[in-house]
Formats: structure tokens, sequence, C-alpha cells
């Protein structure tokens, strides 16, 4: 991997070195894009490494791969966080694509046409940008949070690993009752007592229908590729993900208790909007995560934490983002389905650049 900084403008700089980062650098690779991806993380595949032991992603084997490189387990199996990380660590060496870890981006600004990208281990000037850094940024923890007892234990998902984390026998809050809460609820009820918050329900559905994987259907009637501006786009938005292979009724039969809305806490109190209470030892944040564009001082493509864009090309010549949920699609920021949007990408900014090639070779 390329380690060095060039003193020329780059062509493209690439901030963010997951799935979609290595996705938009194959196709920049092909067309002899002069271009470095950076990252903060240490290791390809960290933000997959670090999620908790048991995940497993929904989409069986066939449909994870990146572009140019199939994921190499059985079709029909469902990887694990580890072997997603090792897949794409893989990616980035089998394509010799050039990232430098250990970057973390403080400032992207625009200057005279050229963006100057800095990181602790230089700065870059590049003629565009790809902001590469997916949805999952800063863990978000609900400030009734703080009212919770100091001896009630408190992890957002992002930081749970598995159940030994929690004594045996604790009464267990899991606030958030999408794919992540059902999840470690699921494995927690073997041990403990758990109540999920729920907030807002998401429609669920089995892992599989007749006999055949749900992402089988699912691509079969283009619900991956289903446009996010359509009218059917828009209401799947405004319902919230699908839940997949965790049932609500299966774990009440496991002795899972389900709650309303969480208000609050009053010590180890947690207080619900039917006006119940219960008490708890132990809290699990599955509340998802917030967009972190503080380092990002080009005008006119935040606003209020969301990004103004049409299929992640911005208003400022060159600016370009990859692997935004819904960018253009259901499938958007999914592993199997960002190079979709990665191929159309690069072919824009191709047009849109100076120094590389319109047409891919090879």
């Amino acid at each position: 991997m390329i380690t060095t900084t060039s003193v020329e403008p780059l062509d493209v700089v690439v901030i963010g070195a997951g799935q979609a980062g290595l996705a938009i650098g194959h196709h920049l690779a092909r067309r002899g894009c002069r271009f470095e991806i950076v990252d903060a993380a240490s290791e390809v595949g960290h933000s997959w490494r670090t999620r908790w032991d048991s995940l497993r992603l929904f989409s069986p084997a066939e449909y994870d791969g990146l572009p140019g490189l199939p994921f190499p387990a059985p079709a029909g199996s469902h990887p694990g966080k580890d072997e997603v990380a090792d897949y794409l660590r893989a990616y980035a060496e089998h394509f010799d694509l050039p990232v430098r870890l250990s970057s973390p981006v403080t400032g992207l600004h625009r200057d005279a046409g050229l963006f100057t990208v800095s990181t602790p281990t230089g700065t870059r000037r590049a003629r565009q940008v790809v902001v590469a850094t997916g949805p999952f940024q800063t863990p978000y923890v609900p400030s009734s949070s703080a009212a919770a007892a100091p001896e009630v234990q408190q992890l957002h998902s992002a930081h749970y690993r598995n159940p030994a984390q929690i004594p045996a026998g604790a009464r267990v809050l899991v606030v958030g009752a999408a794919n992540s809460g059902l999840q470690i609820a699921d494995e927690l009820a073997a041990g403990h007592a758990v109540t999920v918050a729920v907030g807002s329900r998401s429609p669920e559905l089995p892992q599989r229908i007749f006999g055949r994987d749900l992402f089988f259907w699912l691509s079969r009637i283009g619900f991956f590729t289903l446009p996010a501006g359509s009218r059917l786009g828009r209401r799947l938005r405004s319902r919230g993900d699908l839940v997949i292979g965790s049932r609500s009724g299966d774990l009440r039969r496991r002795g899972v208790r389900f709650a309303p809305r969480l208000t609050g806490f009053d010590g180890r109190t947690a207080c619900f909007a039917d006006g119940t209470t219960t008490q708890v030892d132990a809290v699990v944040w599955a509340t998802g995560y917030r967009p972190d564009y503080s380092w990002l001082h080009v005008p006119g493509v935040v606003d209020n934490g969301v990004v103004r864009h049409r299929a992640g090309v911005t208003d400022v010549p060159g600016l370009s983002f990859l692997g935004l949920p819904w960018q253009t699609s259901r499938g958007s920021a999914l592993l199997g389905f960002v190079g979709r949007d990665a191929a159309r990408l690069a072919e824009h900014m191709a047009a849109e650049g100076v120094g590389f090639d319109a047409e891919p070779v090879g």
C-alpha cells in the first residue's frame, strides 16, 4: 500500500477505507487515476472487526462482494464480522489500492479550485474528494442516560462485544428494537433478565421464505435498486430499516419483555411512555449513530448534519459522497450493493475531472 505523500496535487483523495472507499478506489484505479485513500483506523476493516463478536451479515455471501472480487465464502452462508474485515483487507491488497492508515482527517478545505485534506500524517491536495466515511460515525446516546444511577452499567451497541461484559443474572434494558437491539437482546436473554424499550417498530421479516434466503426474493423484486426518490422509496425510508431474522415474538417466548419508548431514569428505575417502570442493572443503547462532519470546512455541503447532494454529487465542484444510506437506492450503503453507486460516481468524476481516463481499462 502507498504511504508516500505526493508534492503535486492528486486527482482524488478518498476519505474512508471502508467498503465504499475501497469500491470507488477500485474504479479510480481502473481509470488510471492518481489518488489516495485515507482512513483514521490502523487497519482496513477496523469498523467491522470491532463490532460485537456474534455479528453476522443478513446477506448471503454471494450478495456481499465488492467490484471485481467475489466474497470468498460458500453461497448461502452468512459471513461473520471478522470474515468481512478480512475480505476488505484482502480486497485492498488484491488491487494494490493506495491506502494510508492511521490518518484521521482533521480538516477539509477548498481554495482556488483545489481541496486540502489535513491529517496528522501530512496534508494532501487534490482536484476532487470523495467522502466515504459511511453511516456509522458517532455512537448516539440520549441525554437521559445521565439520570441513571452511577452503578448502572451503560454500553452503546458500538462497544458491546458479548454477554460476558455484563454480570450474569443482571437486569438489562436494551434501548432500541431495530436489528442491533433485537440481536443483542436475543443473545443476552440466555443469562440475563432482558427488557427491550421500543421507540418505533420496524417491519420484521424472517431470514428464509419458501425455502430461499430473503435476499433472493428481495433481489428478484428489485428491492435493493429501488430509487430513493420514488414514491415507494420515500415510504420505505419513512418506515425505517427492515428487521431481518430477529422476531420479537420469538424473543418474548424466550422471556424477553418489551416496553414502550424510554422516557428517562430515576436512579436504577427506567421509566416508559405508558407510565410503567422497571429496575435495571445495565443498559445497552442500540440507538444508532449520528454523522460527524465537524472536520468538513466547505460551505454549502452539510446542513444540520444532513449532506446536500444528488446521487452523491454536491453543489461544490469536485466534492462527492459515497455510501450514504439511500444515496440513490435502498442498497447504497450495503456491502454488496455500494459498488453500483461507486461505478456511477467514478464515471461522473472522470467526466468532470482532469488527469484520468474517462473509460476504465483492464
